[in-house]
């Protein structure tokens, strides 16, 4: 059944292109089929973190291994984010995220055939291969159905269906371990993401935003022309990254260590861990949904997108990583886990503000390229978080002295990162530098 047309675009006076009219109820219906893919991708994402522990158990690998194979997530994900970010302008965001979400269940069903490291491994890198694209190319499509100043709203929520898929998978997904033992999770998220892929194939369809501007081809041609090199070394798109890398390094972790270093750590149950991940998504939802109506109310009364993302982006993960630092030398464990929760989520902000800020400064043609390329760079720490922390437990004296140093280590980055995104984030002097200032303003 082929997608839904577009609403056609008309001729101005002056032979340029009219905007097309905005279609609210198709636009916020492609948003609540994105926001629910979001979740399955982030459920996919979250089942190994939750099946650490028994899986580490059953197969009787260390805890190096395992960090291994939660890195292998990441070997593809960052190479095929950017290579499908080339592709998206030539074809339809309907037939991406088909695709995509197709793997992601097939990707869970090896390690149901035969429960081993190579299959676990291969499935996981096959998962990463698969979802590399979908943050960059679902955030393109939902802004194929929106404009420029009414995108904050639909950012926060197709962002927000990572936390929505943390939150509920996290105790799901539990339930499902405890009761009926870890590959039943595996197999059930093979079966979310089959179901989400049909039914995006009936009603998945592209909106008009990504077409010429009503400005006629003349309004963009200096900026079409652009070269990708100019562009990836302005200051707001490599602040973009900074705050990105920053925000993925505490996201990996968490996916990845976090519920073992709750269990084991903190000697909670599965259940008060998964409730404690819960509340670490909730808190991220209120500060997504909080946060967008703010920033489109300020980005349409005329507040430059640098006060009103750019800088909020970068303090996000500044602030998350300064707690990251000082949660573990905190004694009670009620203020711990208060800690914890900022740590773990606050930087959650800065994945749709990073997303707008560079949109700001590239064309819409260049845009799914872009979002790829910055979705390629900031997504490396999938790569060496895991890994390296499984490195630590098992090299340090303690496995308490481990999760320290790792988590000492994750501040600095984020730290870091988080000073580069709120000094380099300048969207409208560097959209005017790169012939794209209207976008920015």
């Amino acid at each position: 059944m082929p997608s839904q047309p577009s609403p056609p675009l008309t001729l101005d006076a002056s032979g340029g292109l009219e905007a097309p009219a905005f279609d609210r109820r198709r636009a916020w219906l492609v948003t609540a089929l994105i926001v629910s893919f979001m979740i399955v991708n982030f459920a996919d994402k979250s089942v190994l973190g939750l099946a650490a522990d028994p899986i580490m158990d059953e197969l009787g690998i260390s805890h190096s291994t395992y960090g291994l194979i939660s890195s292998a997530y990441s070997v593809l994900f960052s190479l095929s984010g950017l290579v499908v970010g080339f592709f998206s302008a030539r074809i339809s965001s309907r037939v991406l995220l088909f695709v995509m979400c197709l793997v992601w269940g097939l990707a869970q069903l090896p390690v149901l055939v035969v429960a081993a490291v190579p299959t676990l491994a291969a499935g996981r890198m096959l998962l990463g291969a698969a979802e590399g694209p979908a943050a960059p190319m679902s955030m393109h499509a939902l802004y194929k159905w929106f404009p420029a100043g009414r995108r904050g709203l639909p950012s926060a929520l197709q962002i927000s269906g990572a936390a929505l898929g943390t939150l509920i998978a996290a105790p799901v997904v539990t339930w499902l371990i405890t009761r009926f033992g870890w590959r039943s999770a595996f197999a059930a998220l093979a079966v979310m993401s089959l179901a989400w892929s049909a039914v995006w194939w009936f009603a998945g369809h592209d909106g008009p935003y990504d077409r010429p501007s009503a400005r006629g081809p003349a309004a963009t041609c200096g900026a079409e022309r652009v070269p990708y090199r100019r562009v990836l070394l302005c200051g707001t798109v490599i602040g973009s990254v900074a705050s990105a890398f920053g925000a993925s390094w505490a996201m990996t972790l968490s996916q990845a260590w976090l519920p073992s270093y709750l269990r084991n750590e903190l000697a909670m149950s599965p259940g008060s861990a998964a409730a404690v991940l819960s509340s670490i998504a909730a808190f991220s939802l209120v500060l997504l949904l909080g946060l967008s109506p703010v920033i489109d109310r300020l980005t349409r009364r005329g507040v430059s997108l640098r006060l009103s993302s750019g800088v909020p982006q970068g303090l996000a993960v500044a602030c998350a990583g300064t707690a990251m630092a000082v949660f573990p030398f905190v004694g009670p464990l009620p203020v711990r886990l208060a800690v914890i929760a900022v740590a773990f989520g606050a930087h959650s902000v800065a994945f749709p503000l990073h997303y707008m800020t560079v949109a700001a400064v590239v064309p819409a043609s260049r845009r799914g390229a872009l979002f790829g390329i910055v979705a390629a760079t900031g997504t490396l720490p999938g790569l060496l978080a895991p890994s390296l922390t499984g490195r630590l437990l098992d090299t340090a004296p303690s496995t308490s002295a481990g999760y320290a140093q790792s988590f000492a280590l994750t501040a600095v980055v984020m730290i870091v990162c988080g000073v580069v995104a709120v000094c380099c984030i300048h969207p409208a002097r560097d959209a005017a530098r790169l012939g794209a200032g209207r976008a920015a303003r």
